[in-house]
């Protein structure tokens, strides 16, 4: 059954105040109750389509036992809880049970509208306080949660205490995320956590042939963890301590794992054989005389499914207040179903026949079935005592603060919008008004991301002061409760994660806060999956990817970046911006921090209401800056800011700049670019000129806000049955009629689009394949980026309208 012979046993607390006999009613309730929820969804819904509507009957039967006695018995109102995304069924039956959930749900799990396939922060009707799904994610975010509260505790004064709970299952450790959270030095000294692991030895396709318990406590231990089995219920540990127990756990310690899963399948002597099979003559004496209806309830007695074992657990934790800990839960997958312990019991559902057999035992008909516990009876009036305790005020929202809109930051000679992002950061945090909610992270890359300027002001986030020894006057990293960066290890899923946290303090840890991270844009994409969950969740806050693109091109290509801009152009929550001079990054940075200063779905005059993360794609490339102010004195800050807000802005009008082209009617191109790549479009639209075409320049601030309005029209035209108009965004910035050409350090298809969206031939010009070492010049030779190239392919999209 486990590789660790010597799992300790686990002596029962006091419970005196609590009346297991009313839990254990309870626990029976919440049992039907998810198993119900997952069969209506089957088999009394009808969608029409053919396709299974799933749910996890087994998996979520292991959890019913820990749930019910954290719910029931365990929690208080401040503490937070990630539920193991295959038990969103036990957690809705006891939401339902302490009256949080309306019946009207419980038959609509997977439905539209209805109980989520996992929780959901967003979209379940019950408060869910983190959303899982992607194996690893859920359990990883209370850590970070922790590590946010311990932060704003040091800022703004303690909170009431919570505990920040992580329910995951065993087959989650094989996750590397896991392991990247509990190793990082920023999560260490975390009393307030505990996460409890469902050991119930089955994976998606199998019962796990070897246990690893001994190496993950290892593991967790190493990395300073508490960690505690909750291994053997009370009806084993009572034959442990009979004379000749100590074979009867030996043996059931050494016994293979697929062998005593599968004696949960069996009964009377057919279960007597399977159990013996291979064990030691002492074993058989033991129990002997023992009756068969009593032998299976004995040996397949697993602490996970004892609620004093497990309320014994959860104290053992909670006296442990300098480390965070773990509980090996040793549970069956599928306890009380008829399914248990069958290793094909993943996605199995139990049959109508089974279903009525589970209703009938639970003391329930058709007319009772989803009613809850009777309010006069013990388990009802228990029930209503935690829905009072557990009770919450309403949720934070907003800060009651200003950003302004512009640090007008200076720029005299060209720069890098990765420098200006550093020093607009520095400027905001002289803002005596905005400077005490900003916290930044990083990777291990703050100073290669321009974030020493604001660490060297505000210092690194330490629990306790920290003496520093080194005399760099450049690098004054003073750590203590004060600073207000937070620094990580080389991790950029622990970056995603701490920040997806960190953009929820509002809710979790009742202080909105200003949260920006740097990382270097190519490895965007190894912390994809947590930036997803953070966005998922409906955090604000701000990254930076940076440096970005082939401009970083010494590094190769694999230290460039091509399809990032795509990715932050197609994840939900997220907004995505690329400016190229200092003034559009400064009005833009100061936007976003604005808008998640105020809250959920924060309305501005120059682009829709938003609501979640800002990502900034920026670069180490120099460029000047007269092109940026020549359109400034042309059009003026008002005007120009409220375009760049909306995502884009003529940048060179031709007709301004060669009034005699427009005079001789000369065609007309738009050469549409982000970022780094401007310096070359500027030169092929003068070459244009010189062979009289009028080639306006449009700098593309954000293709995200663009594509949104487009789509926005789009789809409120093929819903009402109307010609789709142009948004105003792409009309102002594209106001004639003309070809276009795109040009992107980036992967030629994230700005491809815009012909479609304006009706016109394009031709998209981009980074397509990995890049190699070299300059600036010849990788853009290379990706046909230089200006000679931009102008062939303006006469190309000419040549197609």
């Amino acid at each position: 059954m486990t590789d660790d012979a010597h799992a300790p046993d686990l002596a029962v607390t006091d419970l005196a105040v609590t009346d297991l006999d009313v839990l254990d009613q309870i626990q029976r309730r919440v049992l039907w109750l998810s198993t119900r929820i997952v069969d209506a969804a089957n088999h009394d819904r009808a969608t029409g389509d053919g396709v299974k509507v799933g749910g996890h009957q087994a998996s979520s039967a292991s959890l019913v036992t820990a749930m019910t006695a954290l719910w029931f018995a365990h929690l208080d109102a401040d503490d937070r809880v990630s539920v193991k995304p295959h038990a969103s069924p036990v957690f809705h039956a006891i939401q339902y049970l302490l009256g949080n959930l309306d019946r009207s749900y419980l038959p609509r799990l997977r439905a539209r509208g209805g109980l989520q396939s996992y929780p959901s922060r967003t979209k379940d009707p019950d408060e869910v306080d983190f959303s899982t799904g992607s194996v690893g994610l859920g359990a990883a975010a209370p850590l970070f949660a922790a590590v946010t509260r311990r932060y704003v505790d040091a800022h703004f004064g303690e909170r009431p205490r919570s505990r920040f709970i992580a329910l995951l299952g065993d087959a989650e450790l094989d996750e590397g995320n896991i392991w990247e959270a509990v190793a990082d030095p920023a999560t260490t000294g975390l009393g307030n956590v505990m996460w409890l692991v469902d050991f119930n030895r089955q994976s998606l396709d199998r019962v796990v042939p070897g246990v690893r318990i001994a190496q993950w406590r290892g593991q967790f231990e190493a990395a300073g963890w508490h960690v505690v089995e909750v291994k053997y219920g009370r009806l084993l540990q009572a034959a442990y301590a009979r004379p000749g127990g100590d074979h009867l756990r030996a043996w059931i310690d050494a016994m293979p794992n697929e062998q005593y899963q599968s004696l949960f399948g069996l009964t009377g002597e057919a279960l007597r054989k399977r159990f013996l099979d291979g064990a030691p003559a002492e074993v058989e004496a033991f129990v002997a005389d023992v009756p068969d209806a009593e032998l299976g309830p004995l040996v397949t007695d697993l602490g996970g499914h004892d609620l004093a074992a497990m309320l014994d657990a959860y104290a053992r934790c909670d006296a442990v207040t300098d480390r965070p800990s773990v509980v090996f839960a040793y549970t069956v997958k599928g306890w009380g179903l008829p399914i248990a312990g069958n290793p094909r019991n993943h996605s199995a559902l139990l049959t109508p026949a089974q279903i009525d057999a589970l209703r009938t035992e639970s003391g329930l008909d058709r007319d009772t079935e989803w009613d809850r516990l009777d309010p006069a009876a013990p388990a009802g009036i228990w029930a209503n005592t935690r829905r009072e305790a557990l009770a919450r005020p309403p949720r934070g929202q907003a800060l009651a603060i200003s950003v302004p809109e512009s640090t007008n930051v200076r720029a005299a000679k060209p720069v890098s919008t990765q420098e200006v992002f550093g020093r607009v950061l520095v400027d905001l945090a002289r803002d005596e008004q905005v400077a005490p909610y900003l916290v930044t992270t990083a990777p291990d890359v703050a100073t290669s991301t321009n974030l020493a300027g604001f660490i060297n002001k505000t210092g690194v986030f330490a629990p306790t002061e920290r003496r520093s020894w080194h005399a760099d006057r450049m690098l004054r990293w003073a750590e203590g409760p004060t600073g207000q960066h937070i620094e990580l290890g080389i991790s950029e899923m622990n970056l995603f994660g701490l920040l997806g946290q960190l953009g929820l303090s509002w809710d979790l840890s009742g202080q909105p806060l200003l949260p920006v991270g740097t990382v270097y844009d190519p490895f965007v994409l190894r912390g994809l999956d947590a930036f997803l969950y953070g966005t998922y969740s409906a955090s604000r806050f701000v990254v930076a990817g940076t440096p970005s693109g082939v401009t970083l091109a010494p590094e190769g290509g694999a230290h460039q970046s091509t399809i990032t801009a795509s990715v932050g152009l197609e994840l939900p929550g997220v907004t995505f911006v690329e400016p190229a001079y200092a003034t559009a990054l400064d009005w833009l940075l100061c936007d976003a921090l604005g808008r998640i200063a105020a809250g959920p779905a924060a309305t501005a005059t120059a682009v829709p209401a938003e609501d979640g993360a800002y990502y900034f794609r920026l670069t180490t490339r120099p460029l000047d800056q007269a092109p940026f102010e020549a359109a400034r004195a042309r059009v003026g800050d008002a005007v120009l800011r409220r375009q760049v807000l909306a995502g884009a802005y003529r940048l060179v009008d031709a007709h301004h700049a060669r009034p005699e082209l427009k005079q001789a009617g000369a065609p007309v191109v738009y050469l549409a670019a982000s970022g780094a790549v401007l310096p070359e479009v500027i030169t092929a639209a003068g070459e244009l000129a010189e062979e009289g075409i009028a080639a306006h320049v449009v700098d593309v601030t954000s293709l995200d806000r663009l594509y949104s309005a487009w789509q926005r029209t789009l789809r409120q035209g093929i819903r009402t049955a109307t010609a789709p108009s142009i948004p105003g965004a792409l009309r102002t910035a594209f106001a004639d009629r003309a070809p276009i050409v795109t040009v992107h350090d980036a992967a030629s298809h994230a700005m491809a689009w815009l012909g479609s969206a304006l009706g016109v031939p394009c031709v998209p010009l981009g980074v397509d394949q990995f890049g190699q070492s070299g300059s600036v010049h010849e990788l853009y030779e290379l990706h046909d980026l230089v200006p000679g190239s931009i102008v062939n392919a303006a006469l190309a999209a000419l040549s197609l309208s």
